[in-house]
């Protein structure tokens, strides 16, 4: 049990300094500051994120996200309350 526990202790100390680096921010995310996240800039950050996906949120179809385009996806990409 004390293997175990050390185990994770030290899985998770080397972890923490990866979540450090991870952009917080859409500023952060927004390498080229242009305001608007490309699909490359997300998927730095947004691994499982797919293009159709990208296309469906871009609602002006700029060709990139607006905070308010990317706060929409992601309301809409939380679980329903109470599951299912």
């Amino acid at each position: 049990m004390r293997r175990i526990v050390l185990t994770l202790a030290a899985l998770t100390l080397g972890a923490m300094p990866a979540l450090a680096q991870t952009p917080l921010t859409f500023a952060q995310v927004d390498s080229d500051a242009n305001g608007e996240l490309s699909y490359e800039e997300l998927r730095a950050v947004w691994t499982d994120f797919t293009e159709d996906e990208f296309v469906a949120a871009d609602l002006d179809a700029s060709g990139g996200l607006s905070p308010d385009e990317l706060n929409a996806l992601q309301k809409s990409a939380l679980p329903a309350p109470g599951g299912e």
